[in-house]
């Protein structure tokens, strides 16, 4: 996973993109356009929530070493080959890329973990080919470097894909291409003739690898990329931009995130015009937009973990805050009330077991997820004015508010702009389908713009965790009380 929130030069926000003042000619742009219609698209935009696995021989060290942890050495979990300073074991990049020896995950069980995801609800799964250390998952003809030299052996890859695939659950591959024992990679742009066609070897043998992926597993749904902000990388934007191409000629409607490339000016993400670099934003990475504003109507997915920044799996979560379920949900609802999915990470141990508090966390969305997720699948953007109680989705002719923040009185007050079209017309808990008072209240605050409709909760209704009113949108019945507003 990148870190790319450390710095700005990859192409990390946290507010609203500047968009340029002045358009320049950009050939080697987004192949896409900003809104796909096709039925992967609208399948992408509906998923609501997924999972991401992060997997490979950084689960066996587990973010530590004989009892001394790398949290103070090294930037996150999946990066502990990178584990410097006075912490790090003699010769550790040495020991760790010998890992590979000792790779065999016996409690692996492809078919458990896609049950566990179907019951807590995700409809896609991002799962890790190959991280920055380049040890493939797969059997790749194009390296040594690869799960066959393992003793497990097996084609991973496949067993993941396969059995989310058998329980309807998409799959996307995540890709890195940055290898940090790869002899022809390199950070910096190449300059001599000798560094041109070592590069272009690695960037020959990176095509290979996408195009053996799509060969091998022709069911998934796209890729999800990292790992591409070095200037070796940016710089080769002519082989990058036909790469994509390729991908996508050889595999129609497949959907590639903003993180993949550049254009020829170095600008990633977004081309120097401002447009979208792929199908979608890739840059929420631990972070979601403040308002649906910043996201210029480009669909997106935010990508979360539990602890802090730990992707890979952490043996050791004392002295780290924990996202709890119900700061999950609250995240969830924030991401599909601004038309973006919400990607769980979980991080298997070495032995292919997840942390017991992802499996805790696992089972409490899935029974959350299963009494309300009508609020989510498929669900989009309601353009109305932000709630003090949560968070509104709509869909098909209902409007939900996910309540977090109940009110004393149990009475839930929707505002709507006076001028609406369609306002509440009947209302019901969402789980178990008890039907809800709902008046119309007027106000009268001088100059108020907005309507108000009251939703009275029962007053034994009991709940530890956020609710979902739905309700049912019609034409107001009648012509509401004009009052005067007064003089000053």
């Amino acid at each position: 996973m990148c870190l790319c929130s450390l710095s700005p030069v990859y192409g990390q926000w946290t507010g609203p993109k500047q968009q340029p003042k002045t358009q320049t000619t950009v050939k080697y742009g987004s192949l896409t356009p900003k809104h796909r219609t096709d039925s992967a698209m609208v399948n992408f935009r509906n998923y609501g929530l997924g999972q991401f696995i992060h997997w490979g021989l950084y689960a066996i060290p587990g973010n530590e070493w004989e009892g001394v942890s790398a949290r103070k050495g090294a930037a996150a979990s999946e990066w502990i080959r990178s584990w410097s300073g006075p912490t790090a074991p003699e010769n550790w990049k040495e020991t760790y890329d010998k890992l590979y020896q000792q790779f065999n995950p016996k409690a692996f069980d492809a078919k458990a973990w896609a049950r566990q995801a179907k019951e807590m609800g995700a409809k896609y799964l991002i799962f890790t080919t190959k991280h920055h250390d380049g040890f493939a998952l797969w059997p790749s003809r194009y390296s040594d470097y690869n799960i066959s030299a393992s003793p497990y052996k097996k084609d991973i890859v496949k067993e993941v894909v396969d059995a989310y695939t058998a329980e309807g659950i998409d799959v996307f591959l995540y890709f890195s291409v940055l290898e940090w024992n790869n002899p022809d990679y390199m950070l910096k742009a190449p300059q001599t003739e000798a560094e041109k066609k070592r590069f272009q070897r690695f960037l020959n043998y990176t095509k290979n690898q996408l195009l053996e992926l799509l060969q091998n597993y022709p069911q998934i749904k796209g890729f999800w990329f990292d790992g591409t902000w070095d200037q070796s990388w940016i710089q080769a934007y002519p082989f990058t931009y036909a790469l994509e191409k390729e991908l996508r000629d050889k595999h129609p409607g497949l959907i590639i995130g903003s993180r993949f490339r550049n254009d020829e000016h170095g600008k990633r993400h977004f081309d120097s015009n401002g447009n979208l670099l792929g199908d979608y934003e890739q840059g929420w990475e631990r972070k979601l937009p403040g308002d649906y504003s910043w996201l210029n109507g480009n669909d997106w997915d935010a990508v979360m973990t539990i602890p802090p920044n730990g992707w890979g799996y952490m043996k050791d979560w004392s002295g780290l805050y924990t996202k709890t379920t119900d700061d999950l949900l609250e995240m969830l609802l924030q991401a599909v009330s601004m038309n973006g999915n919400f990607v769980l990470n979980f991080g298997p141990d070495g032995q292919g077991n997840m942390h017991p508090e992802e499996d805790t966390i696992a089972s409490e969305l899935g029974q959350w997820m299963q009494k309300n997720g009508e609020a989510i699948y498929g669900a989009s953007h309601a353009d109305l004015p932000i709630s003090k109680y949560g968070y509104y989705t709509q869909k098909e002719g209902y409007l939900y508010l996910t309540v977090f923040n109940r009110p004393v009185n149990n009475i839930l007050r929707i505002a709507l702009p006076k001028n609406s079209k369609e306002v509440p017309v009947a209302a019901e808990l969402l789980a178990g389908g008890e039907p809800l008072l709902l008046k119309h209240s007027e106000i009268g605050l001088d100059l108020d713009k907005q309507a108000y409709y009251d939703i009275q909760l029962p007053r034994g209704f009991q709940t530890d965790r956020a609710f979902v009113v739905k309700m049912k949108l019609g034409s107001p019945e009648a012509q509401r009380q004009q009052l005067m507003d007064a003089k000053m």
